[in-house]
């Protein structure tokens, strides 16, 4: 089996670099890829409970607990 490991550093809001790395994290586990997740500096905010996105994001917390539903390992 293949793996993956994805380190996000960046934090939830703000950029869409989290919001990528999420994206390409379901692509793999669809794909059968066994994706670990690093979350390191303010990337540990993706993780964060209860969070209001800003206007026009999603929400990354929704989006981080639907990547372990499929199989992700999250480190943080």
């Amino acid at each position: 089996m293949q793996s993956l490991v994805l380190i996000l550093q960046e934090p939830p809001y703000g950029t869409e670099k989290a919001y990528n790395a999420l994206r390409y994290a379901r692509a793999l586990l669809a794909a059968g890829v066994q994706t670990r997740i690093y979350l390191l500096a303010d990337g540990v905010f993706v993780a964060k409970r209860g969070q209001t996105p800003p206007k026009g994001y999603y929400n990354l917390e929704h989006m981080l607990h639907g990547v372990i539903a499929q199989g992700a390992l999250v480190h943080v």
